[in-house]
């Protein structure tokens, strides 16, 4: 049962991670990060991007490419979630046939998703196999902070029903053959 007050705790999240998705402060140090502490969401990792304005642009997507239930299902997925600004700084014609394409739409949605724990605050990069088949590199980088591939990932993970979110700044884009 959604609750009053577990309303109120997801209010407090979603300012949380619309706070931290638009602050825009220097990389913190190794230590730093790895001792934020995560913030627990009261449901599932699609309630947790609907709760947050910043993801809205990715939640639309998620559901144009029919992944809503997928990302609602009970087990333990990561995923790096992108901003609206994150998505706003692809071309306009260039977003518009990814989302145009729902084969292109879901590759490009599922390279953003793991199967299990994958944590970006790790010492060292590693690769870690996406649901969309390809790998990502994900781990802490002096004077980056907290990376996946190219893009920077808030210190700060979201742990939901079902799985762990990452606020990360731009958007992740399997290679095409």
């Amino acid at each position: 049962m959604f609750t009053l007050t577990r309303f109120a705790r997801a209010c407090t999240v979603a300012a949380t991670l619309t706070a931290a998705a638009m602050s825009a402060a220097a990389a913190p140090s190794y230590a730093e990060c790895r001792r934020t502490q995560a913030v627990d969401f009261p449901g599932t990792i699609v309630d947790a991007a609907i709760a947050t304005p910043a993801l809205s642009t990715l939640t639309s997507l998620v559901v144009a490419a029919g992944l809503a239930d997928a990302l609602s299902a009970p087990g333990d997925l990561t995923v790096f979630a992108p901003t609206n600004d994150a998505f706003g700084k692809i071309p306009a014609g260039v977003l518009g046939a990814i989302g145009s394409d729902p084969a292109v739409l879901t590759a490009v949605l599922t390279y953003h998703v793991v199967a299990g724990p994958a944590d970006p605050r790790r010492p060292l990069k590693r690769e870690v196999a996406t649901l969309q088949g390809q790998t990502l590199l994900a781990g802490f980088e002096q004077g980056t902070g907290a990376s996946v591939n190219q893009s920077t990932v808030d210190c700060t993970a979201v742990r939901t029903t079902n799985g762990t979110v990452w606020i990360i700044d731009s958007v992740l884009l399997p290679q095409f053959r």
